[in-house]
């Protein structure tokens, strides 16, 4: 797919290639409920198409779905993915660290441009990804006070940096305990055992110290692995964050 356009981020000092697939204003005038994915260069064509099927059955309201990418797949030098996805520093990649800068380009740059832009929904918003990119949606869910409302990660990263990710999950919770958001976890079940291993680890620890308010489901998806769980990932979760349950 190609970028709907370019927007420069005085937070990290990076070009992101923004990924639109837009209602048709005439037929769904808004507000539209907005769904951010990581990655958007390698996965928004998945979200893209499980969204299309959702809604030609019905299944789900009409959404502003917005990939954010580099202009660059995997592991490219454009491709910014392990510094901005990333909150805490890993040997893996020495510019790691840099979720706090990218979470600001997301709420303070990014979000202002979409709603100058199209008629978002104020108060619904998503932000979902897959491994790397779920890493980022976690550490969203973190935050004080929360931007997004809904959040989708498939097979989240949570190995990184010694599961710092926990950590901060920890964190979050003994500052406050509310957490009014829904949260889709998800891995496919042959992925590898660290990864579904450390979404039970998740799992446990939100079940040992649970938030009030948030509404959590996780699934594992039979015969799926890493590399091609996306697209029932990218389906269930957009039915069980924007559903029949409402928005």
């Amino acid at each position: 797919m190609k970028p709907t356009f370019k927007l420069h981020s005085p937070e990290t000092k990076t070009d992101y290639h923004i990924y639109i697939e837009a209602p048709a204003a005439g037929l769904a005038p808004g507000p539209w409920p907005v769904m951010l994915f990581m990655d958007g260069d390698d996965q928004f064509s998945f979200a893209v198409a499980a969204y299309r099927e959702l809604r030609e059955a019905g299944r789900v309201p009409p959404l502003l779905l917005v990939g954010v990418g580099y202009g660059a797949s995997y592991a490219k030098a454009a491709n910014k993915r392990g510094r901005d996805y990333t909150s805490a520093a890993h040997s893996d990649e020495p510019t790691s660290g840099g979720a706090a800068a990218f979470m600001k380009f997301l709420t303070a740059t990014l979000w202002p441009d979409l709603a100058r832009r199209y008629p978002v929904h104020a108060e619904v918003r998503g932000i979902g990804g897959h491994s790397l990119g779920s890493l980022l949606v976690l550490h969203a869910l973190w935050q004080e006070p929360l931007f997004f409302t809904r959040y989708l990660a498939s097979a989240p990263s949570i190995w990184w940096a010694d599961r710092h990710i926990l950590g901060e999950g920890v964190r979050r919770h003994d500052r406050s305990a509310a957490l009014p958001a829904r949260l889709f976890l998800s891995v496919g079940a042959e992925d590898s055992a660290s990864m579904t291993g450390d979404l039970t680890l998740l799992e446990q620890q939100l079940a040992a110290r649970p938030f009030t308010g948030l509404e959590l489901t996780v699934r594992r998806f039979p015969g799926r692995n890493h590399f091609n769980v996306l697209p029932e990932a990218f389906r269930a979760g957009l039915v069980d964050l924007f559903g029949a349950r409402g928005t």
